[in-house]
């Protein structure tokens, strides 16, 4: 019998492969990963500082207990350079293996700037537990960080190293933070909460250049502004890794297209998570991906399922000031309705009497519950 064939052991391909063990004890699946094959929980890079974890402190399983788990062989250090998708094969360094089932679950990858600057190459991005770890070393016995991108994952590491006593700057060109997530009076309710732990704020500009200055870097801001730090981090956002989908000739978008049961444009093969766009759709966030695992677990299992995703709020882990949002759907009709309390803001997205989304700030977190039963409705 040929395996089902994992490319990818992040929290999208073993969640699979869990899900996947709940429904078939038996049938072969290999696993296969460029990394070391560690379990870990990627939305915890962005507050490990604050919790005092190493690197090596966030694995909770390495590569032979996964395998053992989940009655699987994991390939680590292994990169797939070719599929087949007619021969039903991947091609690694050293091997070729036949499949029955190929699942991408390859994540995305940090989008990169386009800086000027003898330190442009320099600017780090943490997208995996090896950058992370590269990233915690630079940033032993300094203080100063600059952090350009003041969206979810920008914010959440400013909080993180603001709290490790780290000086921080954040740096984009929105009008206020988690813009594509928030009204502005909730944007600026993070503002002023995140201000309050000493980060500084260079919003409405962007970095032009990024120069050694010793063994720190000075940022120029378009702005003619400019900042001086001892770290640089990148967090613009990231964008599906599609590449080995498109050299395999699958129909691509933003993300690996695929439908309600996960199958791309090719028979048997799916893709999931990060790297997928799910009936139009990509959603780069631990809810989506658990229900995705869930409904392909069941397809590879040969049971009839199809994605349906329930209301799925995102918390943002900025424990200076709490958030809690559901976008409105791309494309929405209607408007925020904003009340802004000295503890909180509240922002619902209207359309009418219908609910169709909210942000939520502080201690108006706590309504979340009674929102998100008003959007099951």
């Amino acid at each position: 019998m040929q395996p089902i064939v994992i490319i990818g052991t992040g929290l999208a391909g073993y969640t699979l492969a869990r899900e996947f063990r709940k429904l078939d004890s038996t049938t072969p699946l290999v696993m296969i990963t460029a990394d070391d094959g560690g379990f870990y929980s990627k939305p915890m890079l962005s507050n490990a500082l604050l919790r005092n974890k190493a690197p090596a402190q966030l694995v909770s399983a390495d590569a032979e207990k996964m395998a053992a788990e989940n009655n699987a062989v994991i390939k680590t250090r292994t990169r797939v350079e070719a599929i087949d998708t007619v021969a039903h094969t991947v091609t690694t360094g050293d091997e070729t293996i036949s499949y029955s089932r190929l699942v991408l679950a390859v994540g995305a990858r940090p989008i990169r700037l386009p800086l000027e600057g003898d330190g442009a190459d320099d600017v780090l991005t943490v997208n995996n537990l090896d950058d992370y770890a590269q990233f915690h070393a630079l940033l032993q016995g300094t203080k100063r960080v600059a952090v350009i991108g003041p969206g979810l994952i920008g914010c959440e590491f400013a909080n993180d190293l603001a709290g490790a006593g780290h000086k921080v700057s954040i740096i984009g060109p929105d009008p206020h933070p988690l813009g594509r997530l928030l009204p502005g009076e909730a944007g600026a309710a993070v503002r002023d909460a995140l201000s309050s732990i000493g980060i500084q704020w260079h919003l409405g500009t962007v970095v032009s250049r990024v120069e050694r200055n010793g063994g720190a870097y000075r940022l120029l801001l378009a702005d003619g502004s400019e900042v001086n730090a001892d770290v640089v981090l990148s967090a613009i956002g990231l964008q599906a890794d599609t590449r080995l989908a498109q050299q395999a000739g699958l129909a691509s978008n933003r993300g690996i297209v695929v439908d309600a049961q996960l199958r791309a444009s090719v028979p048997d093969v799916h893709a999931l998570g990060d790297c997928a766009e799910v009936n139009g759709m990509v959603l780069p966030f631990v809810l989506p991906l658990m229900e995705q695992a869930r409904t392909l677990a069941a397809v590879l299992a040969g049971r009839e399922a199809a994605v349906n995703y329930p209301p799925m709020p995102v918390a943002v882990k900025t424990p200076a000031c709490p958030v809690v949002v559901l976008p409105p759907a791309p494309g929405c009709n209607g408007d925020w309705q904003v009340v802004v309390q000295e503890d909180g803001v509240q922002a619902e997205f209207r359309d009418g009497d219908q609910l169709r989304g909210f942000a939520l700030t502080g201690a108006a977190t706590a309504a979340k519950q009674a929102l998100v039963k008003q959007l099951a409705v």
